[in-house]
Protein backbone atom coordinates (compact mmCIF):
# COMPACT_ATOMS: atom_id res chain seq x y z
CA UNK A 1 0.00 0.00 0.00
CA UNK A 2 1.44 3.36 -0.40
CA UNK A 3 0.72 4.92 2.29
CA UNK A 4 2.84 2.36 4.52
CA UNK A 5 5.70 3.15 1.90
CA UNK A 6 5.46 6.75 2.56
CA UNK A 7 5.70 5.77 6.25
CA UNK A 8 8.70 3.13 5.69
CA UNK A 9 11.15 6.39 4.00
CA UNK A 10 9.79 9.28 6.80
CA UNK A 11 7.29 9.34 9.59
CA UNK A 12 6.79 12.98 9.24
CA UNK A 13 5.69 13.30 5.33
CA UNK A 14 3.71 16.47 3.61
CA UNK A 15 0.23 16.22 2.93
CA UNK A 16 0.95 16.47 -1.01
CA UNK A 17 2.72 13.36 -0.96
CA UNK A 18 0.17 11.77 1.39
CA UNK A 19 -2.61 12.84 -0.92
CA UNK A 20 -0.88 11.54 -4.03
CA UNK A 21 -0.58 8.48 -1.91
CA UNK A 22 -3.83 7.87 -1.12
CA UNK A 23 -5.18 8.97 -4.79
CA UNK A 24 -2.93 6.41 -5.73
CA UNK A 25 -4.49 3.16 -3.08
CA UNK A 26 -8.12 4.38 -4.19
CA UNK A 27 -7.28 5.28 -8.24
CA UNK A 28 -8.04 8.47 -8.00
CA UNK A 29 -6.81 11.85 -9.99
CA UNK A 30 -4.28 13.28 -7.75
CA UNK A 31 -3.72 16.33 -10.14
CA UNK A 32 -7.02 17.97 -8.98
CA UNK A 33 -6.47 20.56 -6.88
CA UNK A 34 -10.55 20.50 -5.81
CA UNK A 35 -10.26 17.13 -4.91
CA UNK A 36 -6.86 18.07 -3.16
CA UNK A 37 -8.99 20.97 -1.02
CA UNK A 38 -11.81 18.21 -0.65
CA UNK A 39 -9.35 15.74 0.86
CA UNK A 40 -7.70 18.48 3.33
CA UNK A 41 -10.97 19.88 4.23
CA UNK A 42 -11.60 16.19 5.23
CA UNK A 43 -8.87 16.55 7.50
CA UNK A 44 -9.32 19.48 9.01
CA UNK A 45 -13.31 18.15 10.00
CA UNK A 46 -12.03 15.14 11.62
CA UNK A 47 -8.89 17.38 13.20
CA UNK A 48 -6.16 15.34 12.23
CA UNK A 49 -3.01 17.40 13.97
CA UNK A 50 -1.48 18.77 10.95
CA UNK A 51 1.29 21.87 10.54
CA UNK A 52 1.16 23.92 7.96
CA UNK A 53 4.51 24.30 6.32
CA UNK A 54 6.46 25.71 3.15
CA UNK A 55 7.11 23.28 0.46
CA UNK A 56 8.89 23.83 -2.62
CA UNK A 57 9.27 20.86 -5.59
CA UNK A 58 11.34 23.97 -7.90
CA UNK A 59 14.71 22.92 -6.64
CA UNK A 60 13.56 19.89 -8.92
CA UNK A 61 11.89 20.48 -11.92
CA UNK A 62 11.70 16.30 -12.68
CA UNK A 63 9.67 16.00 -9.43
CA UNK A 64 7.06 14.16 -10.94
CA UNK A 65 4.47 11.22 -10.25
CA UNK A 66 2.31 9.38 -13.01
CA UNK A 67 3.40 11.50 -15.57
CA UNK A 68 2.46 14.78 -13.86
CA UNK A 69 4.52 17.37 -12.50
CA UNK A 70 4.60 18.01 -8.18
CA UNK A 71 6.09 21.55 -8.82
CA UNK A 72 2.96 22.45 -11.08
CA UNK A 73 0.64 21.13 -8.75
CA UNK A 74 2.14 22.70 -5.83
CA UNK A 75 2.13 26.26 -7.80
CA UNK A 76 -1.43 25.85 -8.47
CA UNK A 77 -2.32 25.34 -4.88
CA UNK A 78 -0.42 27.85 -3.28
CA UNK A 79 -1.77 30.56 -6.14
CA UNK A 80 -5.65 29.41 -4.72
CA UNK A 81 -3.71 30.67 -1.42
CA UNK A 82 -7.07 28.89 1.28
CA UNK A 83 -6.50 26.97 4.65
CA UNK A 84 -7.12 23.70 2.24
CA UNK A 85 -4.77 24.48 -0.57
CA UNK A 86 -2.20 24.63 1.84
CA UNK A 87 0.58 22.03 2.50
CA UNK A 88 0.88 20.27 5.80
CA UNK A 89 3.27 18.22 7.50
CA UNK A 90 1.46 15.20 8.98
CA UNK A 91 2.61 12.26 11.34
CA UNK A 92 1.89 9.09 9.41
CA UNK A 93 1.02 6.99 12.46
CA UNK A 94 -1.70 3.91 12.48
CA UNK A 95 -4.43 6.61 13.43
CA UNK A 96 -3.89 8.84 10.95
CA UNK A 97 -3.40 6.32 8.35
CA UNK A 98 -6.73 5.09 8.86
CA UNK A 99 -8.30 7.91 9.28
CA UNK A 100 -6.69 9.09 5.77
CA UNK A 101 -7.81 5.62 4.08
CA UNK A 102 -11.35 6.60 5.68
CA UNK A 103 -11.32 9.48 2.60
CA UNK A 104 -13.81 9.23 -0.25
CA UNK A 105 -15.14 11.91 -2.57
Amino acid sequence: MALEELRKKVLYQNSIEIWIGISTEKKLDWVDTDNYKKFIAFLLKNELKMKQMSICFDESDTASYGGHSKKVFANKLAAINEETSFCYSIKLNDSAIELIRKFNL
